[in-house]
């Protein structure tokens, strides 16, 4: 081959290679923010209590994932407008206001168990004081998105989803029964006893929260917003089929990589904690304790390292999605490449929920209970948050002709049964 050929070739493949990783955007970070530090603590347990009992549940969700993370970031391209805004303008008011305080009540004390799980495991690490961490954290996060603009925000957060990898690679420092796993993975063994199915129910509402379509559905707007010649989908046909493809790819490879991390995490509990009896398992801190007399040093650096690195992308996305539905349900100026001055309302409200959350770090609230109340709600929410998606990508007033197809409404309406069910489970757990 001709040098000349040959170097054309190599740009090529280069530029398709950019092409390829430009296409992770939004739904990258979604997925991986779903693995947060109390996302960790749940699958943590789940290993922990139940070996290898619960993988099949991290399979069993991806297509639930991707189906009702896709209807979201679908509804903030084509309409151009996020959840809230499209929920204000065409359902009553009572319901917009209901689900908007019970999420921003839930990000926030989900950002306080996340915080205060990110101050542990850096004290684990390096020692000193642990509520020092937890304000150096909340503040350090605030700054991030209140200062830098949305375009090298959006990067820092997409690199920060390569701290997931250090829980991928902690699998590899510990001997793993391949086959057993896969056997527990495709061939799931149910067991109809109440702790199994309340942590069923606690992992399918880690893996599909409502603060995740808020902020899939949002960032598109932003991402269309960041480009010149962006407008919403169902006034610019001419650019539809670039960019749902882009939302595929972005929602499927997202998706994957969160259940894969989540799988990866439960996979370890379930190979060192479990095997060696330790069944109890609150926290994401006191897991990688647990890791570091069984697994060694190493898998434990790495895990608690994780929890960091996990920590600073998923309490943005608290904040954030909190904040977009608060200004989409009281139009204010919303967007993270605003400047400070011209969108107070917006600002105000991921610095009041991130601090607010550091404030309750340093109170005699249990972390536990809360964390466990914030399940509730989310759980509670999510569902009637995705029956109204669900209506709402079915509506040509909102999305013009590109309405969600059959294939994408069946997806999207298996996983709002499912979260149904869950939920019922749970009250029902509850009430027992």
């Amino acid at each position: 081959m001709p040098i000349g050929q040959d170097a054309t070739t190599a740009k090529q493949s280069a530029a398709d290679e950019e092409s390829w990783i430009a296409k992770l955007g939004p739904g990258l970070v979604t997925g991986a923010a779903d693995d947060d530090p109390s996302g960790i603590a749940t699958y943590s347990q789940a290993g922990a209590q139940f070996g290898y009992g619960l993988l099949w549940t991290l399979l069993f969700t991806y297509p639930l994932m991707v189906g009702i993370q896709l209807i979201a970031a679908r509804i903030g391209r084509v309409s151009g407008h996020g959840l809230a805004t499209n929920i204000r303008r065409h359902y009553p008011k009572w319901l917009l206001y209901a689900l908007v305080a019970l999420l921003v009540v839930a990000n926030t004390i989900n950002i306080a168990a996340d915080i205060s799980a990110m101050g542990d495991a850096l004290h684990l690490i390096a020692g000193g004081s642990s509520h020092l961490y937890v304000l150096f954290f909340g503040v350090l996060s605030v700054l991030l998105q209140v200062f830098i603009p949305y375009k090298e925000y959006a990067h820092i957060l997409k690199w920060l989803t390569l701290a997931l990898l250090t829980y991928v690679g902690t699998v590899f420092v510990v001997h793993v029964p391949w086959p057993a796993v896969l056997e527990n993975t495709v061939l799931p063994h149910i067991a109809w006893k109440q702790e199994y199915i309340t942590t069923v129910v606690a992992v399918f509402g880690t893996t599909i929260s409502p603060y995740l379509f808020f902020w899939q559905a949002s960032q598109e707007v932003e991402e269309m917003r960041a480009d010149p010649q962006g407008r919403p989908l169902k006034r610019a046909l001419a650019q539809a089929a670039r960019n749902l493809r882009r939302i595929k790819i972005d929602t499927f490879m997202g998706m994957a990589f969160s259940n894969i991390v989540a799988f990866f995490i439960m996979l370890t509990t379930a190979v060192t904690l479990n095997a060696h009896g330790i069944t109890d398992i609150q926290t994401s801190a006191q897991a990688a304790a647990a890791l570091r007399p069984i697994a060694g040093e190493f898998a434990f650096l790495l895990f608690a390292a994780g929890i960091v690195g996990t920590g600073m992308l998923a309490v943005p996305v608290l904040a954030g999605s909190a904040a977009y539905a608060m200004a989409g349900a009281f139009q204010w100026q919303s967007s993270l490449e605003s400047k400070p001055a011209a969108a107070k309302q917006f600002y105000g409200i991921i610095a009041a929920s991130t601090l607010v959350g550091v404030a309750l770090g340093f109170t005699p609230i249990d972390p536990i209970k809360a964390l466990f109340w914030s399940a509730v709600l989310n759980g509670v929410i999510s569902v009637p948050i995705m029956v109204v998606m669900m209506l709402m990508a079915a509506r040509p007033d909102i999305m013009g002709s590109l309405v969600a197809s059959s294939r994408l409404k069946a997806m999207g309406w298996l996983g709002t049964g499912v979260m149904l069910v869950a939920v019922v489970g749970m009250l029902v757990t509850m009430a027992g």
